[in-house]
């Protein structure tokens, strides 16, 4: 009896819609519902993120929704949230209008407001409709104002708006998922789990075996589930968190490279440009003087 073909995993995008590992420097991305869908026929196929949140406001047209094993049909005004690893897919109305705000996972974690389980809370996806005049437009409005502007204290602007509208999506209840089938749910649920403990330990350079440990399973089946779903090995995930920190603070901060360094947890600075060189093919002056 022929064994039956696998089914295809679906597609996993970083920032932007864009095939690759590094998400934006700032983490934070912005743009209309029409910018993207309209150049799809306003369908985007089912897909996941790796390290990305998003954040979708429907002002007008209808949206039909996959999400987390559903199918939802929504009508202006709705909302939607997606968290990382979550399956997800849309086909609007055409000339529908709304806006979608992408985060990084690691930005949204190094905002304020831990307390309560915010950001634990939202590890669950979220959809339905909006009462008219709700605060998440207002908001919204504010944050496109800033994110498309130049005036002082831009950054901590955007992350006081990024964080209100996180605790705001917050209040709606969470979807029900579908039974996930197995052993895809599993490794959706492993995949979120490493990489919280990622976020939690990477300036320690853990070993594989501890941050597998929590998750109850060897660094083998760990292995196995980032080159099948991230497309890369579970100690690339761990490097191009590494990685993209060290871009931030060298484009964002005036620190020495051996600050940088030692603050990233690496025993000395020449080790510390040696691994990014390899990762970029560029020392971290280099690449700073260039960004």
């Amino acid at each position: 009896m022929p064994r039956p073909k696998p089914v295809p995993s679906p597609p996993l995008y970083e920032l932007y819609g864009e095939m690759g590992r590094d998400a934006a420097l700032d983490g934070l991305h912005m743009e209309s519902i029409a910018d993207r869908s309209r150049l799809h026929n306003w369908e985007i196929q089912p897909h996941r993120h790796a390290t990305l949140v998003q954040l979708l406001l429907i002002e007008a047209g209808q949206a039909r929704v996959q999400i987390d094993g559903q199918l939802l049909a929504l009508q202006a005004p709705a909302v939607v949230w997606v968290p990382m690893l979550v399956v997800h897919g849309f086909a609007f109305s055409p000339e529908t209008a709304g806006h979608v705000v992408t985060l990084d996972q690691a930005r949204l974690r190094s905002l304020p407001g831990k307390a309560g389980g915010l950001w634990e809370g939202l590890a669950a996806a979220r959809a339905g409709s909006l009462p008219p005049g709700h605060a998440l437009f207002s908001l919204m409005r504010a944050l496109q104002g800033d994110y498309a502007g130049t005036l002082p204290w831009r950054s901590q602007v955007l992350d006081g708006a990024v964080l209100m509208a996180a605790a705001l999506v917050a209040r709606f209840p969470p979807l029900a998922a579908e039974p996930a089938a197995e052993p895809e749910g599993r490794a959706m649920q492993h995949l979120a789990r490493y990489r919280e403990q990622v976020e939690r330990h990477y300036r320690n350079h853990p070993t594989l075996d501890t941050l597998a440990a929590p998750l109850g399973i060897t660094t083998t089946q760990l292995n196995r589930l980032c080159r099948q779903h991230l497309r890369c090995s579970a100690l690339d995930v761990l490097h191009q968190r590494l990685l993209l920190e060290a871009k931030r603070e060298l484009g964002y901060t005036t620190l020495q490279v051996r600050q940088i360094a030692d603050g990233l947890g690496f025993a000395d600075a020449a080790y510390f440009t040696r691994f990014f060189q390899r990762l970029t093919g560029q020392s971290p002056s280099a690449w700073r003087l260039q960004r």
